[in-house]
């Protein structure tokens, strides 16, 4: 198993191999770029086609967040059961100030 290292950085902890790529944006730089690029798109001051070329960067974006969640959680769900056999479950849905609960982006989310 390779070695864990603890990095942190913009108020969030990373759990990073160390045979990971360097050169591989961490997730608080993809997350800092996507929200550079939401700006640029909310502030209207971009042609069609400079909005089409940040919207792609933002999807790729968008993608890459994900996929470094989702390596993450798969990396604590190993450690987790390699620490004793126990078993993860998904964590319920948030509840909004109402009490409605929901997966933003999911049907019915608000």
């Amino acid at each position: 198993m390779p070695a864990l290292t603890i990095a942190r950085g913009g108020g969030y902890t990373a759990l990073m191999s160390a045979s990971a790529d360097p050169a591989e944006p961490g997730f608080d730089n993809v997350l800092a770029r996507l929200r550079e690029v939401v700006e640029r798109l909310e502030g209207g001051n971009l042609s069609l086609e400079e909005s089409l070329r940040v919207y792609e960067e933002g999807v790729s974006l968008a993608r890459k967040g994900h996929e470094l969640l989702d390596r993450a959680e798969k990396r604590v769900e190993l450690l987790v059961s390699s620490a004793g056999g126990v078993t993860t479950q998904p964590m319920p849905a948030a509840r909004d100030d109402d009490g409605a609960t929901g997966t933003p982006g999911a049907p019915g989310a608000r």
